[in-house]
């Protein structure tokens, strides 16, 4: 069945039964520090464009309240997945969600330092299908601005970082298994581009889902043991400096034959993000 890999609905780590924050299968190569499957701890200081998803209302405290993770593109405006702020992922619909924040700054989520701004609006792709997850964008609008210092800029159609076989890094603080051990501190793990055609193969339509070349981007590891997993989605995939992807779906996590699937960044609205 096919995963997106948002958070669980709980106050505390235990996974709901949806289809949307179900536990993913465990398999492959995951080490055992691995987060974001088979990384390892980063510092915010390095990728402060990296922020956190957070509601503690319907999330809890356990992890200050983290069920996504999202980019700081301009000052006041973060990119995540759609799916991050849907009604099944948030158990209610958005409007009713009392305390939508973005946590900047921050590597431990249990630490008090970085800083914890309101979200003030939220903007849907026009494009999403919910039901295909294609044009997986949404453009959250902060209440206070960031600094500019801290954003990082989309890579642009065309760009030689889409190209299958670029190394990349998708950042996260989502499960380190695929059992539910979730991460309280900033992973990253090594990817890298894949051929459209590997998530063609994995995912030609049937129950895992279907890929789509032109909203989607394939990444992962051929050998299996990299990957994004549940709670990472929103979060970047960065290549050459460059954000080329979100985290948005797949089956399992760290499983060579079932690739991650990551929103096209090159597919976004224009408006939506400075390009390069």
């Amino acid at each position: 069945m096919r995963r997106s890999f948002a958070g669980s609905l709980t106050g505390a780590l235990a996974l709901t039964a949806m289809a949307v924050a179900a536990p993913q299968a465990s398999g492959g190569a995951a080490a055992p520090d691995g987060v974001v499957i088979g990384g390892q701890p980063v510092q915010i200081s390095e990728s402060p464009w990296v922020v956190a998803l957070s509601s503690r209302d319907r999330f809890g405290g356990t992890r200050a309240g983290q069920f996504c993770g999202g980019v700081l593109v301009a000052p006041a405006k973060v990119l995540t997945a759609a799916h991050c702020v849907s009604s099944d992922v948030l158990g209610v619909p958005l409007g009713q969600v009392r305390d939508l924040r973005v946590i900047a700054g921050r590597s431990t989520l249990k630490a008090t330092g970085g800083r914890e701004i309101t979200v003030s609006g939220v903007q849907l792709n026009p494009a999403y299908d919910a039901k295909t997850n294609e044009g997986d964008f949404a453009l959250l609008t902060l209440l206070d601005p960031l600094p500019a210092s801290d954003t990082i800029r989309v890579a642009g159609p065309g760009s030689a970082a889409y190209t299958a076989g670029t190394g990349a890094m998708v950042y996260g603080w989502g499960d380190t298994t695929g059992g539910g051990a979730y991460a309280g501190e900033l992973r990253a793990a090594p990817v890298k581009v894949l051929p459209d055609s590997a998530c063609e193969r994995a995912y030609p339509g049937r129950a895992q889902g279907t890929y789509r070349p032109e909203t989607m981007l394939c990444a992962g590891d051929e050998n299996g043991g990299h990957d994004a997993c549940q709670g990472d989605s929103g979060g970047p995939l960065v290549a050459g400096g460059r954000l080329i992807g979100l985290v948005s779906w797949g089956s399992g996590c760290g499983q060579a034959e079932s690739p991650g699937v990551y929103a096209r960044l090159s597919a976004a609205p224009e408006t939506w993000a400075a390009r390069s």
